[in-house]
């Protein structure tokens, strides 16, 4: 189990005021997630953020001083609460994934922190639209492998399995200083594919298709080689700074009076 710092461990980890991590936090300077209502840091990110020589950023924030807060110091207000599907253009959203997509040669959409689509599956693969097979709870069970996704305290990406046994990666939507959502990436072959027959077995009892589907699907499917796969790996958190910097304008907007967005 990876092993998450509270607020208070981090202090004396770096040094600092409790003021000075949610200004890290708040800034994207420093890697954390919400568990709750607190925030935890997983320890493997904090020390890498501290290895790659991210010390400057605290200078910048601390003005070079590391000294306890004023007993009244107060945290900084969150970002604005709300579900990701209120707060995000999402026509303006679906068209630029689209678009991320096709640029990938992926598949792509984005969900809530719970795994739930908020926008329309963009570029799905012939195998992902053979296993749904017309069946909308089909797709529960890749909402079980988004949730998964969500739940990782890693905060930069990484390629796993999901359930379909196809690779995919997901890059974070932060608004603020809240994670609100996630860009996904998949479709994609691992490594060994296709699949033994009994795995292909394993598959059509799952998502209740016949095992001829299965079999007859299996090339339809994105193939990338490690440097593509690499290149996904960093154009999903680009991605989804995009569309996080989109929901800060609307926000933005909003609060000037013009909800028309």
């Amino acid at each position: 189990m990876t092993d998450l710092l509270t607020t208070k461990q981090v202090q004396e980890l770096l040094k600092v005021d409790r003021t000075t991590i949610y200004r890290m936090v708040d800034g994207g300077q420093l890697p954390a997630m919400r568990v709750g209502k607190q925030w935890r840091f997983a320890r493997t990110e904090v020390e890498r953020w501290l290895h790659a020589g991210r010390s400057s950023d605290l200078e910048l924030l601390t003005g070079g001083q590391r000294e306890p807060p004023a007993p009244n110091a107060q945290p900084l207000a969150s970002a604005e609460n709300g579900n990701l599907a209120d707060i995000l253009p999402v026509a303006c959203a679906q068209a630029a994934q689209d678009a991320f997509a096709d640029l990938l040669g992926a598949t792509l959409l984005i969900t809530d922190m719970q795994g739930r689509p908020v926008t329309k599956i963009s570029n799905p693969c012939g195998f992902f639209d053979a296993l749904m097979g017309g069946n909308p709870e089909s797709l529960q069970h890749c909402v079980r492998t988004w949730q998964q996704m969500a739940g990782d305290v890693a905060l930069e990406p990484k390629f796993s399995l999901s359930e379909m046994g196809l690779l995919c990666a997901r890059g974070l939507i932060r608004v603020g200083s809240e994670l609100k959502g996630m860009v996904v990436i998949g479709g994609i072959a691992p490594e060994n594919w296709p699949p033994a027959a009994e795995q292909a077995g394993r598959l059509s009892a799952l998502f209740g298709v016949r095992p001829e589907t299965v079999t007859g699907h299996l090339e339809a499917v994105f193939h990338m080689d490690r440097i593509a796969q690499e290149r996904g790996l960093r154009f999903v958190q680009r991605i989804a700074d995009v569309f996080s910097q989109m929901i800060q304008a609307r926000l933005q907007m909003r609060a000037h009076g013009a909800t028309s967005v």
